[in-house]
Protein backbone atom coordinates (compact mmCIF):
# COMPACT_ATOMS: atom_id res chain seq x y z
CA UNK A 1 0.00 0.00 0.00
CA UNK A 2 2.87 2.33 0.86
CA UNK A 3 4.44 1.69 -2.55
CA UNK A 4 1.23 2.70 -4.37
CA UNK A 5 0.83 5.79 -2.20
CA UNK A 6 4.48 6.73 -2.73
CA UNK A 7 4.09 6.15 -6.48
CA UNK A 8 1.01 8.41 -6.65
CA UNK A 9 2.71 11.06 -4.54
CA UNK A 10 5.80 10.97 -6.77
CA UNK A 11 3.68 11.23 -9.94
CA UNK A 12 1.71 14.16 -8.48
CA UNK A 13 4.92 15.91 -7.48
CA UNK A 14 6.41 15.41 -10.93
CA UNK A 15 3.28 16.76 -12.61
CA UNK A 16 3.12 19.76 -10.27
CA UNK A 17 6.79 20.61 -10.78
CA UNK A 18 6.39 20.45 -14.55
CA UNK A 19 3.46 22.86 -14.44
CA UNK A 20 5.11 25.19 -11.93
CA UNK A 21 8.48 25.26 -13.69
CA UNK A 22 7.12 25.92 -17.16
CA UNK A 23 7.03 29.53 -18.24
CA UNK A 24 6.67 31.91 -21.09
CA UNK A 25 9.65 33.55 -22.77
CA UNK A 26 9.11 36.87 -24.49
CA UNK A 27 11.84 38.05 -26.82
CA UNK A 28 12.00 41.72 -27.59
CA UNK A 29 14.06 42.69 -30.62
CA UNK A 30 14.34 46.34 -31.61
CA UNK A 31 15.29 45.39 -35.18
CA UNK A 32 11.73 44.31 -36.04
CA UNK A 33 8.70 46.51 -36.33
CA UNK A 34 5.31 44.98 -37.10
CA UNK A 35 6.97 41.88 -38.57
CA UNK A 36 9.24 43.81 -40.96
CA UNK A 37 12.98 44.03 -40.56
CA UNK A 38 14.11 47.55 -39.83
CA UNK A 39 17.78 48.12 -40.61
CA UNK A 40 19.84 49.93 -38.07
CA UNK A 41 21.36 53.22 -39.19
CA UNK A 42 24.84 51.85 -39.77
CA UNK A 43 23.57 48.81 -41.72
CA UNK A 44 21.66 50.66 -44.43
CA UNK A 45 24.19 53.49 -44.65
CA UNK A 46 27.07 51.04 -45.16
CA UNK A 47 25.06 49.05 -47.69
CA UNK A 48 24.10 52.13 -49.71
CA UNK A 49 27.64 53.49 -49.61
CA UNK A 50 29.14 50.17 -50.75
CA UNK A 51 26.56 49.83 -53.53
CA UNK A 52 27.18 53.40 -54.78
CA UNK A 53 30.96 52.89 -54.74
CA UNK A 54 30.80 49.58 -56.60
CA UNK A 55 28.31 50.86 -59.19
CA UNK A 56 30.44 53.96 -59.83
CA UNK A 57 33.33 51.68 -60.81
CA UNK A 58 31.34 49.49 -63.23
CA UNK A 59 32.08 49.23 -66.93
CA UNK A 60 29.66 48.29 -69.70
CA UNK A 61 29.98 44.65 -70.65
CA UNK A 62 30.42 43.34 -67.12
CA UNK A 63 28.57 40.09 -66.52
CA UNK A 64 25.44 39.90 -64.41
CA UNK A 65 26.97 37.03 -62.44
CA UNK A 66 30.07 39.04 -61.49
CA UNK A 67 27.97 41.99 -60.31
CA UNK A 68 25.46 39.82 -58.43
CA UNK A 69 28.30 37.97 -56.71
CA UNK A 70 29.67 41.28 -55.43
CA UNK A 71 26.42 43.13 -54.59
CA UNK A 72 24.32 40.13 -53.57
CA UNK A 73 20.64 39.68 -54.30
CA UNK A 74 19.00 42.67 -55.93
CA UNK A 75 16.26 44.53 -54.07
CA UNK A 76 14.10 44.26 -57.21
CA UNK A 77 14.59 42.13 -60.32
CA UNK A 78 12.72 42.53 -63.61
CA UNK A 79 13.08 40.71 -66.92
CA UNK A 80 11.49 41.38 -70.31
CA UNK A 81 12.10 40.20 -73.84
CA UNK A 82 12.84 42.92 -76.38
CA UNK A 83 13.41 41.96 -80.04
CA UNK A 84 14.59 38.50 -79.00
CA UNK A 85 17.00 39.82 -76.37
CA UNK A 86 16.58 39.22 -72.64
CA UNK A 87 16.56 42.63 -70.94
CA UNK A 88 16.99 42.31 -67.19
CA UNK A 89 16.99 45.13 -64.66
CA UNK A 90 18.46 44.65 -61.19
CA UNK A 91 17.72 47.38 -58.68
CA UNK A 92 20.18 47.98 -55.82
CA UNK A 93 19.51 50.34 -52.94
CA UNK A 94 21.77 53.41 -53.16
CA UNK A 95 19.91 56.28 -51.47
CA UNK A 96 17.42 56.70 -48.66
CA UNK A 97 14.24 58.59 -49.46
CA UNK A 98 11.80 57.68 -46.68
CA UNK A 99 12.63 56.74 -43.10
CA UNK A 100 10.12 53.88 -43.07
CA UNK A 101 12.40 50.82 -43.04
CA UNK A 102 11.11 49.63 -46.43
CA UNK A 103 13.18 49.73 -49.62
CA UNK A 104 11.36 51.08 -52.69
CA UNK A 105 12.51 51.41 -56.30
CA UNK A 106 13.00 55.17 -55.97
CA UNK A 107 15.70 54.38 -53.39
CA UNK A 108 17.55 52.11 -55.85
CA UNK A 109 19.79 52.43 -58.88
CA UNK A 110 18.72 50.22 -61.79
CA UNK A 111 21.40 48.16 -63.58
CA UNK A 112 20.34 47.19 -67.10
CA UNK A 113 21.59 43.95 -68.68
CA UNK A 114 20.99 42.63 -72.17
CA UNK A 115 21.66 38.91 -72.48
CA UNK A 116 23.47 38.97 -69.10
CA UNK A 117 25.88 41.79 -70.07
CA UNK A 118 25.70 45.21 -68.43
CA UNK A 119 24.69 47.90 -70.93
CA UNK A 120 24.07 50.76 -68.50
CA UNK A 121 22.71 51.94 -65.16
CA UNK A 122 20.48 54.68 -63.89
CA UNK A 123 17.21 56.11 -65.14
CA UNK A 124 18.57 57.11 -68.59
CA UNK A 125 19.60 53.53 -69.33
CA UNK A 126 16.30 52.26 -68.07
CA UNK A 127 14.44 54.60 -70.40
CA UNK A 128 16.68 53.79 -73.37
CA UNK A 129 16.46 50.00 -73.16
CA UNK A 130 12.85 49.57 -72.04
Amino acid sequence: MKAILLSKLLASGLLASTVLLSGCVISIDDDYEDGYHVSSGADWQDRESNNRKYISELSPGASKTTISDKLGAADFNELVSNDGDAVQVLYYRTQRVDDDGVTTKNECTPLVFINNKLVGWGELSLTKYL
